[in-house]
């Protein structure tokens, strides 16, 4: 019995593999890419900035709530804004400049209600 020499690999096994990973890769990377609330933010004169430790609370063009990035309704805002402490949390809101002002308004009555004191707009320059 003679053995065959051995010439030639079989690589269709490999691009199968790397096939799946790609769809892997691309399907992840469009779920972290939609993270980022997309605003178009008002602009103003003066210049600050956000401090990294800030709870998050955005209005978007269509007059979506959102909570640290998560959409949200409002009664569920008002929820989280409970937990927290209203003398040492800072809030800080984006409304994008095409959103309802009444959504806007809504948000700082229900900030207002709580008894928070630190609140900051967030604007472009």
């Amino acid at each position: 019995m003679r053995r065959r020499r051995f010439e030639q690999i079989n690589v269709v096994p490999f691009i199968d593999i790397t096939l799946v990973l790609l769809v892997i890769v691309l399907a992840t990377a469009t779920f972290i890419s939609k993270s980022e609330v997309p605003l178009d933010l008002p602009k103003s004169g003066s210049k600050s900035k956000v401090p990294a430790k800030s709870i998050n609370i955005s209005i978007d063009k269509s007059g979506s709530y959102f909570f640290q990035k998560r959409p949200m309704k409002l009664e569920e805002i008002e929820k989280r804004l409970e937990k927290l402490d209203p003398k040492k949390d800072l809030i800080t809101l984006n409304a994008d400049k095409m959103s309802q002002f009444q959504k806007f308004v809504t948000i700082i009555e229900i900030l207002k209600k709580r008894g928070f004191e630190k609140i900051s707009i967030v604007t472009v320059e």
